[in-house]
């Protein structure tokens, strides 16, 4: 079984071109604070409470990007599990600190499982 710790962050889409209007809506409407560095794909993200909101461009393909993450006591034991049960796994970019990997439920929603680390995926 998957032993969940805390959910993470969500990764939302905004239309192309408009990353600027969404970092001033985010920061200065909503008043969120803005987590400064280069993100993977271009992602502008913030901090609410203990978990991040990551916006990303996006041209509405018919898999989305979207996601959810949740934090995992022992991610190599949750791929397994995932494998074992006939989930294909898949991974994107690197980020510092963190180990992660995606995968969609039968639907199509794509989720990913993190866990925060010196190396990055597994």
């Amino acid at each position: 079984m998957i032993q969940f710790t805390r959910f993470d962050h969500i990764l939302l889409p905004i239309p192309e071109g408009k990353t600027a209007e969404a970092s001033a809506f985010y920061s200065q409407v909503l008043g969120l604070v803005e987590i400064l560095g280069e993100h993977p794909g271009g992602a502008i993200w913030f901090e609410i409470a203990d978990i991040q909101l990551h916006l990303r461009e996006e041209s509405g393909g018919s898999l989305s990007l979207r996601h959810p993450a949740f934090e995992v006591a022992d991610l190599i034991a949750a791929k397994q599990e995932l494998e074992r049960k006939g989930v294909a796994i898949s991974y994107s970019s690197a980020i510092d600190g963190r180990q992660r990997f995606f995968f969609r439920d039968p639907f199509g929603n794509r989720i990913e499982l993190l866990s925060y680390t010196d190396e990055t995926n597994v």
